[in-house]
């Protein structure tokens, strides 16, 4: 069955007025509304009902402008003309002190010339709960700390009207709004000029194009005189700057003469718009640092929590976050009168798709890693994967489009389909990756009607130039284009609206929920559109997937992290569960159920699906697998009985069992913080070990003065010199001091850990290193270049002045001599500060870098060396299963089905021991004598019930072996054991089954032919003579009844001995597995080794015995 997309409805955008004949105080009054239904007396009734207030239905019509472009406005645009043309409005309302006749007049004026009036009017405004619970957390925060404070919130939350509310409620004067996105300057001026206005106390300054002689837009200059000829009224500022232009001015780090007063200016607040677009960089930290503030306001599109956690303290962040958004729309009271902010956003539908019919040949054939063969997991980068410009898996990718474009479940499978996703958004991990997967569209069948728009750059993620670019292309496309694909690798994930975007499709192996949903929300922008001259609303935007198990484990954690008594993995399983529900209401999922139909998951499935995935592993590991285990790091704070019992279960890649290097001392040694399990140096062992290390040959030059000789005499000799110049010797001498310190540090580094210390991360350390001090030294050198270029410009503007003010040209000269030596040596001191700096925290960086990979190391290997031997004991498992296995069997239980002496006799630690691992107790520290605790815990319950419900549904499943369709049996899934428990493969049972009859002909026929296995390991010999037996035409003639001819067989004609008591319960439950009406009750399997008989000569005799 195929997929059914909804992304968009019909919308009659309208303008209405009613009035309300029976209520004396609306005479000659109207309430003018907006609505995109086109039964404008249904939205009336869903404003009145409740008050069974009667309405008259005035006047109504299309909000388009008449001038043929089609443009459409709201009532809110409306709203503002009445009040420039003088008619009342009740405060806060939609109510206007007009009759209908008039109103209907004054619409169609309205919409011949698009109300163009010269006055303008202030809108009186409410913030809506959520905007006045973010005013009043950052007002209060402001009073108590100062400082820097974040709005998490997604875009249409408001908060450019938000930002000016809080302003005013702080009495902030002087307002500086940074951006990294020009373009948005027209959303800052808008609510400014609607809600704020010279009452507002507040002038609006700007010198952006856009802005550029716009009323009531003011340049630094103009405002400067009006303050200077107005000591009262509006004196207060808030100016609107790109960060292109701040970082441009002679005064931030440029070099224009431009932007002196904002760096003269104590600043109130600074609102640095679209926070997490870009702005970290070198140049806009040191174009910040000269920007003097009382207080930072940081706004941010982005809708996740963890968003600069480090920076800035739980308190002082603000989130709207997409559930908060979807519960406020779904909320929203319609009687109110006013129209819902939210509805205009699409809800998102996340479908999510299994790739394991594609990559088939993959996963069959297994990967090749270091020369030696591993099993194949899907990996969406690995799958994208490119080798000299092509896809290594080049056949599977072309399957994939393939399956996009004819399979009815994928969303290009239908002319009706593409129809709805026009225009859509591909994620990938690599450029390559993107290029490819471009050149394969152009030659699809179906893909090539798309114009593909390649925004992969050169995969740098934080060049706003080549975003811009991109974006510029995108636009061109959707314009030129009736359908568009764009491919990207980052770019446009974040900062950019493409409205007509309606779907996001995930071909890389995103694991951070943020940056997941971050790519996701691209599709979820408002859009209104025309198409064959009809409106459409966009409804719902959707996000493809192709990895289930990560993306469901995204969607959970997404759900989770929005509520704090469930963020980083707290909460109980019920309230995380009814976390995902609730996001589900909002952002449905559907996936593939067990016959691959497309459905809607519950919570239950979101949480229980990428559990079965991993079973699912589990089980085709033969239960070998890592997934299975939990807290490994916690052996460091082991008792020493744990890891004895540890050490006695063979490990995979060794041919008896050996002990585990670790004792509980190596946790100590190796700096291991019990509490998390990771590595931990203290901060005075690294000094130490740095100190030693480096000694005189790193440290000395610092401490003896030879450093700032150095500087000094380098700088000094080009101080003379054009600016160039000293640019020049500056970068000499930064290159100079940056080799030479990084390879002395590395090199002694080197000298003293050898082996330790790998070549790739001395390599990695070096670059980094290299990074830490160029952008020390820029800093630095940043600083100085600002002041160097204010004391030129003061200096030309005093030559240029010098008649005024009296100066001579001599004094002015001797003003910047002195200025600049000043200067200069402040660099010096400045910079030989940093290279002190510098080889300080680096020296015992690298002594942190080292020390802890090296313990690092040792610690996976020990984990590693544990989990090689827990695999050693989970390869029993499956065996238990088909021994002891039924439906009430978990980890809880496990214990309680098998006896002790097969325990101990197949995994060679006792049930006792095995509690022990999974439960934790108490036990004797052995230098102390205290009674201490173990909290065991070393298995994943919720893995280890789920693996064996999938062993014990597909032992179901394989169960009737009469099936010749089957190509496997349950025995693929059961790795051998002990030597006495090696299983014979089916293809050479059915070779010994042919041999027997060509040595015996037609012994299958003859009803009263005995066969026996004297040394049963699985069954599968006894099984294919059973099924052999049941075939006969002769067996058949004999016993028509196929109940009677299987009892015959089980009764009459097939023996078999197995030598231990799990052997005897497995070859049983695969023997009989078939019968689960349970009519076969006399059988002749029996538990005996008939090996010492067989040696001893006596097992005739015994055979005798066994069956008299």
């Amino acid at each position: 069955m195929g997929i059914s997309l909804n992304t968009a409805r019909r919308a009659f955008p309208m303008i209405y007025a009613y009035s309300t004949p029976q209520i004396a105080a609306h005479n000659g009054w109207t309430k003018i509304g907006y609505t995109e239904e086109q039964d404008v007396e249904t939205r009336i009734r869903q404003q009145t009902h409740t008050s069974d207030t009667e309405t008259k239905l005035e006047w109504k019509g299309a909000a388009i402008f008449d001038d043929g472009s089609g443009e459409r406005f709201t009532d809110k645009d409306f709203h503002a003309y009445l009040r420039k043309s003088g008619v009342e409005n009740k405060k806060k309302t939609e109510w206007f002190h007009v009759d209908g006749p008039a109103g209907r007049s004054k619409f169609y004026d309205f919409r011949a010339d698009r109300g163009v009036l010269k006055a303008l009017d202030v809108i009186p405004y409410e913030l809506r709960a959520e905007q006045a619970d973010a005013v009043d957390r950052t007002a209060k925060y402001y009073a108590a700390h100062g400082g820097e404070f974040l709005w998490n919130a997604k875009p249409r939350f408001g908060k450019t009207l938000s930002v000016y509310d809080f302003c005013k409620r702080v009495g902030a004067e002087k307002v500086l709004i940074v951006t990294n996105r020009p373009a948005i300057a027209n959303s800052w001026y808008s609510d400014y000029v609607q809600f704020m206005g010279e009452p507002s106390g507040f002038k609006f300054v700007s010198e952006t194009d856009s802005l550029r002689g716009k009323p009531y837009v003011l340049t630094r200059s103009e405002y400067v005189e009006y303050v200077r000829t107005h000591l009262s009224g509006a004196l207060g500022c808030i100016e609107f700057l790109s960060l292109q232009d701040l970082k441009g001015s002679i005064y931030f780090g440029g070099s224009f003469d431009k932007l002196k007063e904002v760096r003269d200016m104590d600043w109130d607040i600074l609102v640095i718009d679209e926070a997490h677009e870009g702005v970290d960089t070198l140049k806009t930290d040191t174009a910040f640092d000269h920007i003097k503030r009382a207080f930072t306001l940081h706004l941010s599109g982005t809708p996740f929590k963890a968003l600069a956690n480090d920076k800035f303290p739980a308190g002082a962040i603000f989130n709207w976050t997409y559930a908060d958004e979807q519960k406020a729309k779904r909320s929203w009271n319609s009687e109110s009168g006013e129209e819902n902010p939210y509805a205009n956003l699409p809800r998102l539908n996340l479908y999510t798709y299994q790739m394991s019919e594609i990559v088939r040949d993959e996963l069959s054939r297994g990967i090749e890693i270091d020369g030696e063969s591993e099993e194949y997991a899907f990996d969406l980068n690995e799958f994208f994967e490119t080798k000299n410009g092509r896809f290594v898996h080049e056949s599977s990718v072309g399957k994939f489009l393939d399956a996009l474009t004819t399979q009815t479940k994928f969303p290009f499978s239908t002319p009706e389909l593409r129809k709805k996703l026009k225009h859509t958004f591909w994620l990938l991990n690599r450029v390559d990756s993107a290029k490819a997967l471009a050149r394969k569209l152009e030659e699809h069948p179906v893909f090539s009607e798309y114009k593909i728009v390649l925004a992969a750059g050169d995969g740098k993620l934080d060049d706003s130039e080549a975003t811009q670019k991109s974006f510029d292309k995108v636009r061109e496309a959707i314009t030129g284009y009736e359908k568009t694909i764009t491919l990207s690798v980052g770019q446009l994930t974040t900062g950019v609206t493409i409205p007509e975007w309606t779907a996001v499709l995930m071909l890389s192996n995103v694991k951070s929920p943020a940056l997941y949903m971050q790519a996701a929300f691209r599709a979820q922008n408002p859009c209104l559109f025309r198409e064959d001259g009809k409106f459409f609303r966009k409804e719902n935007a959707y996000v493809f997937d192709f990895d289930p198990a990560r993306t469901l484990t995204i969607f959970e954690e997404f759900a989770n992290d929005l509520s704090s008594d469930t963020a980083s993995g707290k909460g109980d399983t019920d309230t995380r569960k009814q976390h995902v529900r609730e996001l589900l209401n909002f952002f449905p999922v559907i996936g593939e159920d067990e016959q691959g139909e497309m459905v809607e998951l519950d919570a239950e499935k979101v949480l229980s699906i990428p559990r079965k995935i991993r079973s699912q592993e589990v089980v085709r590991r033969g239960f070998m697998s890592n997934y299975l285990f939990q807290n490994i790091s916690g052996i460091f704070s082991a008792p020493q009985e744990v890891i004895d019992i540890i050490s006695k279960f063979t490990p995979l890649e060794e041919p008896k069992p050996k002990p585990i290097p670790v004792t509980p001392e190596t946790g100590e040694r190796l700096n291991i913080d019990p509490e998390t399990g990771e590595v931990s140096i203290p901060p005075e062992q690294i000094i130490g070990t740095a100190s030693e290390i480096f000694g005189e040959k790193i440290y000395a030059p610092v401490e003896d003065g030879t450093l700032d000789a150095q500087i000094r005499d380098a700088l000094q000799s080009a101080a003379s010199e054009a600016p160039e110049e000293m640019r020049s010797a500056f970068d000499a001498l930064k290159d100079r001091f940056k080799e030479d310190t990084v390879k002395g540090i590395i090199d002694l580094a080197q000298e003293k850990y050898q082996g330790n210390m790998r070549a790739s991360d001395a390599k990695s350390m070096a670059k980094g290193l290299r990074d830490q001090f160029d952008r020390t030294a820029e800093k630095t050198y940043g600083n100085y270049q600002i002041e160097q270029k204010i004391a030129e410009n003061t200096r030309q503007e005093d030559l240029r002045a010098r008649f005024e003010t009296g100066k001579s040209e001599a004094e002015i000269e001797a003003e910047y001599e002195k200025k600049t030596q000043a200067l200069q040596d402040k660099l010096q001191s400045e910079f030989a500060g940093a290279v002190k700096e510098f080889i300080e925290t680096s020296t015992h960086s690298v002594v942190e870098t080292v020390e802890k990979k090296k313990r690092e190391r040792e610690k996976a290997g020990i984990e590693d060396a544990v989990r090689d031997h827990l695999r050693g004991f989970s390869r029993t498992i499956p065996s238990f299963l088909m021994a002891y296995g039924d439906e009430n069997v978990t980890l809880a239980t496990f214990d309680s089905v098998i006896p002790d002496e097969v325990f101990l006799e197949v995994t060679s630690i006792t049930l006792e021991q095995f509690r022990f691992l999974r439960d934790g107790g108490t036990y004797t520290d052995s230098e102390t004598g205290e009674e201490k605790p173990f909290a065991g815990n070393l298995f994943d319950p919720v893995v280890f019930d789920d693996s064996v419900k999938e062993f014990l549904r597909l032992r179901k499943k394989l169960s009737d072996y009469f099936d010749e369709k089957k190509t496997e049996d349950i025995f693929d899934y059961i790795p051998p054991q002990k030597t006495n428990q090696i299983f014979t493969p089916k293809a050479v049972v059915k070779k010994m089954a042919d041999m027997l009859e060509a040595e015996n002909p037609g012994c299958y026929d003859d009803p009263d032919k005995t066969f026996i296995d004297l040394y049963m390991k699985s069954g599968l010999y006894i099984t294919e003579i059973v099924k052999r037996l049941f075939r006969s035409e002769r067996m058949k003639e004999r016993f028509p009844s196929e109940d009677e001819r299987l009892r015959h067989i089980f009764e009459k004609q097939v023996y078999g001995l197995a030598p231990t008591e799990i052997i005897y319960r497995i070859a049983l439950s695969y023997i009989l597995g078939f019968d689960e009406d349970r009519k076969i009750v006399r059988h002749n399997f029996r538990r005996l080794d008939a090996l010492p008989y067989a040696k001893a000569g006596t097992l005739a005799d015994k055979l005798d015995e066994v069956f008299p």
